[in-house]
């Protein structure tokens, strides 16, 4: 039988005992496992593991456990949709499968740069479905489920017929007063389960676009971003769930201009060893200061995003402040695919 608690929450027997531990003595222990849980994954689990025993330890987890901007370290999924810490790039890498046309996207855990030496930590996947004239890639916190219906749905990415402009769409709104997007709703494709209690969020968040390369071949893409980025201050009630966010203002990006090597002849980026492979996929995203947008602020010496190919499929994937892990996959996976009006 369930025994309540002070606050009106029931619990079961077999957590009754956890959940009635003194809230002083709560926090010094999972003070203490943070502590002691490391910087990296595997061993931040046990924190995890921690917010996971019930709704009292949740909450102390969310007291002590510091949100991605502050802490600098990924531990739950509300992470991949807050900014990145400002000071350093969060190393990731997407692996991608041709043969199903699946993008998954990893947790660098090493300072390695192929599978075969780095696992990594699994943060999220999409697949790549064809509907008409479109290109649509479903992004899930579970790569066994990728649908729109799923209880797992973080977003999606939309392109022209051309694919040289895409729109991202956020499962949940970014801010208070958002309204949903009108763009008709796939929740059955892809998909053999679909709950028709899910909630399918449609929230316009972003746009990439690729514009004609006056370098040809010889240089790479030429990308202009809009994203509406996550707020950078105290939004968080915890580092478990978001509470109201406010409307921040526009972030504009663009590819970082590369420089002639007269010794190799060719034009080249610095991505300071984190890019082996020449492609034209390559890319580094710097603010930059936009007419039609009067808040935005340009900054064209600091890298925001950079992603370049290590492997035959796979590649590297650094974000920083003000973009989250989910826009920085989105708009990654926007260069996949040929740019018909580009190439």
């Amino acid at each position: 039988m369930a025994a309540p608690l002070e606050s009106g929450v029931e619990v079961g027997e077999g957590e009754d005992r956890w959940a009635r531990l003194l809230p002083e003595l709560l926090a010094e222990v999972v003070r203490r496992v943070e502590a002691s849980g490391g910087e990296r994954w595997p061993e931040r689990k046990d924190v995890v593991s921690c917010a996971c025993v019930c709704r009292r330890w949740r909450d102390a987890a969310a007291t002590v456990v510091r949100p991605l901007p502050e802490s600098g370290k990924i531990t739950f999924p509300s992470s991949l949709k807050q900014p990145g810490p400002k000071d350093f790039p969060i190393q990731c890498f997407i692996k991608r499968n041709k043969k199903n046309s699946m993008f998954y996207l990893y947790l660098g855990l090493t300072n390695n740069l192929t599978a075969a030496s780095d696992k990594g930590k699994f943060l999220m996947a999409a697949r790549r479905f064809r509907r008409g004239a479109h290109t649509e890639y479903i992004i899930s916190l579970d790569a066994d489920d990728i649908s729109q219906g799923s209880n797992a749905y973080v977003g999606r990415l939309r392109s022209d017929f051309w694919g040289t402009d895409f729109k991202i769409y956020d499962s949940q709104p970014p801010y208070d007063g958002a309204k949903a997007s009108s763009t008709q709703s796939i929740r059955s494709f892809g998909s053999r389960r679909i709950s028709p209690h899910v909630s399918s969020g449609n929230f316009d968040v972003g746009q990439v676009s690729y514009k004609y390369n006056l370098l040809k071949s010889r240089g790479p893409r030429r990308m202009f971003c809009t994203m509406e980025c996550p707020s950078i201050q105290e939004t968080w009630e915890n580092s478990l769930k978001v509470k109201s966010q406010r409307r921040t203002g526009t972030t504009v990006l663009r590819n970082k201009a590369p420089r002639w090597h007269e010794h190799l002849q060719c034009w080249c980026l610095n991505f300071h060893g984190r890019v082996t492979v020449a492609s034209v996929k390559n890319f580094q995203l710097v603010a930059t200061a936009d007419s039609s947008h009067p808040d935005s602020i340009g900054d064209e010496e600091t890298v925001l995003l950079q992603f370049g190919k290590v492997d035959s499929d796979i590649f590297t994937m650094d974000y920083c402040q003000p973009l989250s892990a989910f826009q920085a996959f989105a708009i990654c996976l926007s260069s996949f695919g040929t740019k018909l009006a580009c190439e």
